[in-house]
Formats: structure tokens, C-alpha cells, sequence
């Protein structure tokens, strides 16, 4: 098993996602935090995986996150995050993005397919938009959203507090 490749160049990887979709491959994007990995992510990331020949992950940068979730800040740094997901073998490319949401990034990478989890409407999901423009679509994948980081932390806090 080779681990995904991490890119730090968007301009890069648009160019070689270019490329594959040239080759016939079709592209996936899943986006998040991945601040504390837990088994609704990995879920979420293999359903996603499954809509296509190929699943990019877009994740939150440090500054993004810091737009996303203003209250709680960040155990996790952007750059581990990336790494403990591109070991997941669902994912064969990592990539951060600055903004709140990724549809600048989803303007250059030209997803075939852009996925969210269960806990999103595509209907009024912010991403469609800049998903449809390229003639791709959006798919809600992944179990019930019965697992979160949020859950998590509270789970540890009263674990210390004990």
C-alpha cells in the first residue's frame, strides 16, 4: 500500500488531476477539519471514495480553522491531519485550502464528484454551485452523523474531570 500524496502546490494538482480525468479517470473531492479522525470520517471517506476512480481530500488549513470553529482551537496541527488521512487507503490525494470553504479550490481541481456526509442537504449545500459549474455533482455519502468531534471532546473532558 503506497500512501496518498500530500500536495502543498493546488495549481499542481489541478494540472495532474487534469491529466487523469484526460485518462478517463473520474475525480471525487471530500472536504472537512479531520481535527480527531473517528470512525464517521472514515466512513464518510470510503463512501466517497466509492463514487469515483479517485478521492481528493480537502482539508482545513490551521487558518481556516481558525475561521471555521473561532471558539475552540485546534489540538491538531493541519499538517498532521494531512498525513494521518493520506494513510487512509480511501484517499489517494491531500490538499489544503485557506478560505472557510473550499470552492475556490473546487473551481481549480474540477471534481467530478463532490462529496459531503449525511448531516448536509445537497440542496443548499455551499459547495454546489462551484461543483455544478463544471458539469460535476454533489453526493451525500457516509453513515448518520452519530459520530463527531465535538462528542469526542466532551467524552474526554469528563474523563478528566473524573
Amino acid at each position: 500500500m503506497v500512501a496518498a500524496r500530500i500536495w502543498t502546490d493546488q495549481d499542481a494538482l489541478a494540472r495532474h488531476l487534469a491529466t487523469l480525468r484526460a485518462q478517463g479517470q473520474s475525480v471525487v473531492t471530500a472536504n472537512g477539519c479531520f481535527e480527531l479522525l473517528h470512525v464517521g470520517h472514515v466512513r464518510y471517506l470510503t463512501a466517497a471514495r466509492a463514487e469515483g476512480d479517485l478521492l481528493v481530500v480537502l482539508v482545513n488549513s490551521d487558518a481556516s480553522m481558525a475561521i471555521v470553529k473561532p471558539e475552540r482551537e485546534s489540538v491538531v496541527p493541519a499538517a498532521e491531519r494531512m498525513e494521518v488521512l493520506a494513510a487512509l487507503d480511501s484517499v489517494d490525494h491531500v490538499v489544503a485550502f485557506d478560505e472557510k470553504r473550499p470552492t475556490a479550490l473546487l473551481d481549480r481541481l474540477r471534481p467530478s464528484v463532490h462529496t459531503k456526509g449525511t448531516d448536509y442537504d445537497p440542496k443548499t449545500l455551499p459547495e454546489r454551485e462551484a461543483v455544478e459549474r463544471h458539469g460535476g455533482r454533489v453526493a451525500i455519502v457516509g453513515d448518520p452523523k452519530d459520530h463527531s468531534v465535538t462528542e469526542l471532546r466532551r467524552r474526554l473532558r469528563a474523563r478528566d474531570d473524573a
